[in-house]
This record gives C-alpha cells, structure tokens and sequence, in this order.
C-alpha cells in the first residue's frame, strides 16, 4: 500500500488533521483526525514508499514502549481506518 498524493497532515492542538491539498481530495462530509502515534506513521510512509501492517508495526516498536502484538494489532486497525477513508491505495 501507499498513501494517495494530494493530502498534508497538519497539527490542530493535540492532534493532527488531514488536509487534501486539491479540490478532488476535498470531502467536507468527512474530516480526517490522528493522534500523535498514527500520525507518527503517516509522516514515516508519507514518502510514498509502500507499506503494510507489519512495516508500520515495526515503526510503532522502534518509537514506542510497546508489545509486537500491540503494534501489529494497532497498525492493522490504522491501516482499515486509512482505506475506508479513502487516503491510501
């Protein structure tokens, strides 16, 4: 997988939003909200290198104080939030 171009992440107090920075990434139905530790993972995929569940658990162990299984659970819940969101392909 690999995140679709158009879109920057950008701080909104203690948390980040997803901006489309083209008229077709816009879905005012939809705002798109992280938490520092997804949007930790965005900014290490944002490169357009490809990436799946273990890649981004293996980023979350290296960052964080917490179990393989953990991370593996928690990167597979972020990437079906990506997909359903439509920001990665």
């Amino acid at each position: 997988m690999h995140i679709q171009k158009g879109f920057k992440l950008r701080p909104l107090g203690d948390e980040f939003i997803l901006v489309g920075e083209g008229l077709e990434q816009i879905n005012f139905n939809k705002m798109i909200t992280m938490n520092e530790s997804a949007a930790y993972l965005w900014d290490k995929v944002a490169d357009g290198s490809e990436f799946d569940a273990q890649r981004l658990a293996n980023l979350l162990t290296e960052e964080y104080e917490v179990s393989d299984a953990q991370a593996l659970a928690d990167a597979q819940k972020t990437l079906d939030t990506w997909l359903n969101a439509g920001i990665i392909e």
